[in-house]
């Protein structure tokens, strides 16, 4: 398990964009922690390590997922804190886009972990005092 500390939102999206390097096609992150915590943050950094924008980056609370594919590897980036029950992910798609090249970020992903593909990698967001945040990162 990797452990970073963030003392800022601009630090959270570092550690996004440097933790994207580990990624490949296929790969599931589940992002877990409260509201307010950097999950979004950290993706804007994660998508703009592909060469996306990060200003499109958005949580897809209302929309359930977006997609980001300007960059050289596609981002379908998840928001499961509306669903009350996994029998709505295949209404969104959620089966679909885990057979699509790219790769699915999900905040709220520990909702529903039986849902998640063997080998999904797991951060964890802890908040602490101000801004600072301790992510967890579980291989």
């Amino acid at each position: 398990m990797d452990t970073i500390i963030s003392k800022s939102p601009e630090e959270t999206f570092l550690a996004g964009k440097t933790f994207a390097a580990r990624l490949r096609s296929g790969d599931v992150v589940a992002l877990c922690g409260d509201l307010g915590a950097g999950k979004t943050q950290f993706t804007k950094g994660l998508v703009s390590a592909f060469g996306g924008d990060p200003s499109e980056v958005s949580s897809p609370t209302f929309t359930l997922v977006n997609e980001y594919r300007d960059g050289t590897l596609p981002v379908f980036h998840f928001d499961l804190y509306r669903l009350e029950d996994n029998r709505e992910l295949p209404q969104m798609g959620w089966f679909d886009y885990l057979e699509e090249e790219g790769v699915s970020v999900v905040e709220w992903a520990d909702k529903f972990e039986e849902a998640l593909p063997k080998g999904t990698i797991f951060v964890r967001f802890d908040i602490r005092d101000g801004d600072e945040r301790l992510l967890r990162i579980e291989l």
